[in-house]
């Protein structure tokens, strides 16, 4: 990211900062990973830490049902239920020590309570929605194809505009960032990069809620939530600025980079962090040179695994693809195009595919809610169909 401000901050950090009536403001410094990382200095009406009650913390630790696994599987994501409430519809399906792959369908705004996930990032990408991520920074709008990046201990409310909302949220347990290789030595993103700045979208219309009372928080730690109350509201800034923010970023945004041959997979990532990188598949042109086959290659992903979430249109390497769909190719066994897909592929244009894709270089692990959702005979699925029947 870069630098943002909003409202009014002093010209000097560290230094008085008065509001009308002769008090001072409160500055805090929100940092990651320490002081070596990105920060932004904020300025509060009231203290920050003024805690009324906490409460006993309950566990949403995920229950995992295969630790071990070595199998192609598919999970039928939009069976995930609805839930009125946000935190009670987050259902993790895989998880590993780098980062958590969660479906949500929340019915509800976050009216009665505040959020804050201070064990990882969030990456929210929205499937089915609209509507408002709240925080202290200020609003930000997002709608279908949106990434909505949350660095951790953001305190956040989301405000949805109805009640039909499908989400794919991937938590990390390390700085979510740009690539590397799209930025130069200044942190710019470079004009080979398939997305730039004018493309990110920072938060906006910072309102100061100078309120007390009993404010009500739930606090991710370790994967335990722990409720409490502070004295004043969280989005109390007279101003901010910094480096470190939530944005949105849309995935229609995403400018494909193709070739005369088939591009292998790094062309797509759009983030990265410890471990794992995400990507996203959007529509394009096909590769253009006489004898391309459009249709991706058999692949042995022996160090990492590979998951995919389908969000729309058409693919020509798979069968059967529906919406919420996720697909696991896990590290060490090759996967690759179905049956009858290759040649099919050949002559074809373009491609209307829409789709997220999360490679982890450590394993994930199936829990009890992906269990529930799984299609068992996925592994199947590259027989001959005589075979299958």
């Amino acid at each position: 990211m870069h630098y943002y401000s909003l409202g009014q901050v002093p010209p000097k950090r560290h230094t008085q900062f008065r509001k009308p009536n002769g008090e001072l403001y409160h500055e805090e410094l929100f940092s990651t990973e320490g002081f070596s990382d990105l920060y932004s200095l904020l300025y509060h009406a009231n203290p920050p830490t003024q805690i009324v009650q906490v409460e006993d913390p309950f566990s949403v630790e995920p229950k995992v049902v295969f630790d071990k696994q070595l199998k192609h599987r598919s999970l039928k994501g939009f069976q995930i239920e609805p839930e009125d409430d946000y935190l009670k519809s987050r259902k993790p399906v895989l998880v590993n020590d780098d980062c958590k792959i969660i479906l949500a369908a929340p019915r509800q705004s976050m009216t009665d309570y505040f959020f804050k996930n201070a064990d990882a990032d969030e990456v929210i990408f929205i499937h089915k929605g609209s509507g408002r991520l709240l925080t202290m920074y200020g609003t930000v709008a997002f709608e279908y194809g949106d990434y909505v990046v949350i660095p951790r201990g953001t305190t956040y409310q989301l405000e949805f505009d109805g009640n039909d909302n499908r989400l794919f949220i991937v938590e990390s347990y390390s700085p979510v960032v740009t690539p590397r290789r799209y930025r130069n030595k200044f942190g710019q993103m470079e004009e080979h990069a398939p997305f730039c700045e004018r493309d990110i979208r920072k938060p906006q219309n910072l309102e100061t809620h100078d309120e007390q009372g009993e404010f009500l928080f739930y606090i991710k730690k370790q994967d335990r939530v722990y409720p409490y109350y502070y004295l004043n509201h969280p989005f109390d800034l007279v101003g901010w600025d910094g480096y470190l923010y939530p944005y949105a970023f849309s995935i229609h945004n995403f400018e494909p980079i193709t070739g005369r041959i088939h591009q292998p997979p790094p062309v797509h990532q759009t983030f990265e962090a410890r471990n794992f990188v995400i990507c996203s598949f959007v529509p394009r042109l096909y590769d253009y040179h006489p004898q391309a086959i459009p249709a991706p290659y058999n692949h042995s992903n022996i160090d990492s695994d590979e998951l995919l979430y389908y969000v729309d249109g058409d693919f020509m390497s798979r069968k059967h693809v529906e919406q919420g769909m996720i697909t696991l190719h896990p590290g060490g066994i090759p996967h690759g195009p179905h049956p009858g897909t290759v040649e099919k592929s050949i002559g074809a244009k373009e491609t209307g595919e829409l789709a997220v894709m999360v490679d982890t270089f450590r394993p994930l692990k199936l829990t009890e809610y992906a269990v529930g959702i799984e299609d068992k005979d996925y592994y199947r699925s590259w027989l001959p169909q005589v075979v299958k029947q």
